[in-house]
């Protein structure tokens, strides 16, 4: 009897796990919906923004803009991890965490030997993986709670001003791009300076346009730079945050559907150890009354 009572609070565990996963995989769906809508809304107008930027790459030269794409080399790096603050969304988070160990170790490893890398965790659990193994400079955890173009450019004029400071000579994001609710695909992307076009210069030539500059073409550079590099930013985090609920959707579903088959196993259990028990009653009375026959 002492079986049947730990299979079944093993069955009543179960129940309340399965419960817990459909409930998160429920939530997570809901705040898909709305993050997958913001992501899908946001894609075409950063994209045609950093085409007029590329296509006036040109004009920047010798501007005050021109700052912006200055590559001084490699010698200062500041690398931005993306992730979430909390877990439970399979392996979201040490994708991130081991892309970004193995861009240091194989790409920095003498910067970071010397000091030169700087590690900045937008999210908790970057943080959390990374510590183990590297000193992280500073982590913001309150970016995912209020994600808005507002708090995200807080966040994007510190990474420039520390650019045009010199503090770093190149800043690289590391985040999961969103493609489905199960597929996320890891970025390693160079936030600053701005990368030229990887388009070669027949290509470039062919999709540059001319562009009527209203009032004039140093006001609109001056405001359209700085605010291309913002929407940048708020890409990447809004692609991590519909990417995170879309990673904890597809892993609490695949907890609910284990734990549904944990319990067919374990209900199994339970009624063959209901049999035997029933079994071994019937043999001890049968085997009582022949004794009392005889």
């Amino acid at each position: 009897m002492a079986n049947l009572k730990e299979v079944r609070t093993r069955i009543a565990s179960v129940k309340s796990t399965r419960q817990i996963t459909s409930a998160m995989k429920m939530v997570s769906a809901s705040k898909l919906r709305r993050a997958q809508n913001a992501i899908l809304s946001l894609r075409p107008y950063a994209a045609k923004l950093q085409e007029i930027m590329q296509n006036l790459s040109h004009d920047l030269e010798g501007s005050d803009e021109g700052a912006w794409g200055d590559n001084r080399g490699d010698h200062k790096i500041l690398i931005v991890p993306i992730t979430s603050n909390r877990g439970l969304c399979g392996a979201f988070n040490a994708n991130i965490a081991k892309t970004t160990r193995a861009l240091i170790e194989e790409k920095y490893p003498a910067q970071m030997k010397s000091g030169n890398v700087d590690i900045m965790c937008l999210g908790k659990k970057g943080a959390d993986a990374l510590s183990w193994f590297y000193k992280v400079n500073e982590i913001n955890t309150e970016i995912f709670d209020d994600l808005t173009f507002d708090n995200a450019v807080a966040i994007a004029d510190r990474l420039m001003n520390d650019f045009l400071e010199k503090k770093y000579d190149k800043i690289v994001l590391i985040y999961n791009q969103f493609k489905n609710a199960a597929v996320q695909i890891i970025q390693e992307e160079q936030f600053l300076p701005v990368a030229e076009s990887d388009k070669g210069d027949k290509q470039l030539s062919e999709v540059q346009a001319n562009y009527i500059f209203e009032p004039n073409k140093e006001d609109i550079l001056e405001a359209l730079v700085p605010k291309t590099i913002k929407i940048q930013l708020y890409k990447a985090l809004l692609d991590s945050f519909a990417s995170e609920h879309g990673a904890r959707m597809t892993a609490m579903q695949q907890a609910t559907d284990n734990a549904e088959e944990l319990l067919k196993d374990l209900k199994l259990s339970y009624n063959k150890a209901r049999q035997a028990a029933i079994t071994n009653e019937i043999l001890e009375i049968v085997g009582g009354a022949e004794a009392l026959k005889g």
